[in-house]
């Protein structure tokens, strides 16, 4: 007969309950409130840019603000979500040799808004993660808490942040536990983390700030087994593809990031340099639609991730595209998130596949939207459930045989070079469990 827990250890559950309600409520209204704020000032300097399109041509310069700011006050937070990925790993050790500033915080959401204001190609998943835990690290200071309970108010910022900035709040608490490791998910932070993501969301809306929806069909009513099982097929063969795009968008990131640092040894020409190149991609292709989220526009013939539901609502190559600018981007050293064009290279090849596999456009536009995400940061389960929380639950198992398929075949590839291997995908079974992305490269290179 299995013995019934004891009365002390459901006291010590209720305490432990107790306690980290107590720290995450003030924690998650701070960072709810940071990610309103970040929200409403991102689509008003978007709005700017939309109005003022000479403000492009400013793009270079605009790099030589941020990299002061950096190169002066910053130095420490330059290292952005890979910095709060070892100071969690750090304290998982009972290592704080690796400290998450404050300052983070307000460098990261200037950045961010000068990066978009001047049309660079970027997102906002880095900034209100890193917002998220540089207030949860100068809490975890102010309260005085130990290795283990600092790391898991990182990871409860983590999750803040993200829930905040996309309005998801199970995929924020999981993508916080699942992003640490590829192969394992660090379940002792789960009621922190949950919690903190559930009241930054609730903050952020209590903000009045809305967020992007998309929506697609209703599910397939009246279709047999058979034509089901040809659309999982088609999901995979998909899924296999957006794997690989995710690949080639970490590895061109991490390209230009290395290669604008060994031959522009000058930090304040790498942004200029990037910037100019922006600036000939446009002139190249006569069109700003991959400028900034590339989310939504005042044109309504641009194309945009909305555009990407609809059928014929992007270009063959749009994926590609956008890869390229943010790659450039972010490498040259402007500051963003990577997530938010993932969303839009993922719809956007959706959208092409769904016409070489006669599926529909709608569906593998949102299959594409988590699944590039998937594999760029080696978290399948949260992808599974973000498009459940932004697309309803009728396609769930299509979102995880995408979202699945995709992280199987990214590799050992990430947007995070600071995220551990803890168990290795069957792909690679040679690594080392523990390694970080950042020596698995090396050791391939």
């Amino acid at each position: 007969m299995t013995k019934l827990p004891q009365a002390p250890e459901h006291l010590a559950l209720f305490a432990y309950v107790f306690k980290w309600l107590a720290i995450t409520t003030p924690l998650a209204a701070v960072i709810g409130s940071a990610c309103a704020f970040f929200l409403w000032s991102l689509g008003y300097v978007t709005t700017l840019r939309f109005n003022n399109p000479w403000l492009l041509f400013l793009l270079p310069l605009a790099g030589i603000p941020i990299t002061y700011l950096y190169t002066r006050f910053g130095k420490q937070a330059d290292g952005g979500n890979n910095l709060l990925m070892d100071a969690i790993h750090g304290h998982e050790n009972d290592d704080s040799s690796v400290v998450v500033p404050g300052r983070m915080a307000p460098l990261i959401l200037l950045a961010t808004l000068a990066t978009h204001l001047f049309g660079g190609s970027a997102g906002r998943e880095g900034t209100a993660v890193q917002m998220g835990g540089a207030i949860a690290a100068k809490l975890a200071k102010l309260l005085t808490l130990n290795h283990a309970d600092s790391r898991t108010l990182l990871m409860a910022g983590i999750s803040a942040g993200f829930a905040g900035v996309f309005g998801t709040p199970l995929t924020g608490a999981v993508f916080a536990m699942e992003v640490l490791a590829i192969g394992a998910i660090s379940y002792d932070a789960l009621i922190p983390c949950l919690a903190a993501a559930i009241l930054s969301n609730w903050v952020v809306a209590a903000w009045g700030v809305q967020h992007t929806h998309f929506a697609i069909a209703p599910a397939l009513a009246g279709v047999g087994l058979l034509p089901n099982l040809l659309l999982a097929a088609k999901v995979a063969l998909a899924a296999v593809a957006f794997g690989f795009a995710s690949v080639f968008f970490s590895q061109l990131t991490h390209f230009f990031s290395t290669q604008f640092k060994r031959f522009i040894a000058n930090p304040y020409l790498r942004p200029m340099i990037g910037g100019i190149l922006i600036i000939g991609l446009v002139t190249l292709m006569g069109t700003r639609d991959y400028l900034g989220l590339s989310t939504t526009s005042p044109n309504p013939n641009a194309i945009t991730l909305a555009s990407a539901f609809q059928p014929g609502g992007v270009s063959p190559l749009s994926w590609f595209y956008k890869t390229i600018y943010t790659a450039i981007t972010l490498g040259s050293g402007f500051k963003g998130g990577e997530v938010t064009p993932l969303f839009f290279i993922g719809a956007s090849l959706g959208n092409l596949l769904s016409q070489l596999l006669s599926a529909p456009t709608a569906l593998f536009a949102a299959l594409g939207f988590v699944a590039v995400f998937a594999g760029a940061t080696n978290t399948p389960l949260a992808c599974t459930i973000m498009g459940i929380e932004l697309f309803g639950a009728e396609y769930t198992l299509f979102f995880a045989i995408a979202a699945f398929v995709s992280y199987l075949f990214s590799g050992h590839n990430g947007i995070y070079l600071s995220q551990r291997i803890g168990l290795p995908k069957p792909t690679h079974p040679r690594l080392s469990a523990g390694s970080t992305l950042r020596h698995s490269r090396e050791k391939e290179n």
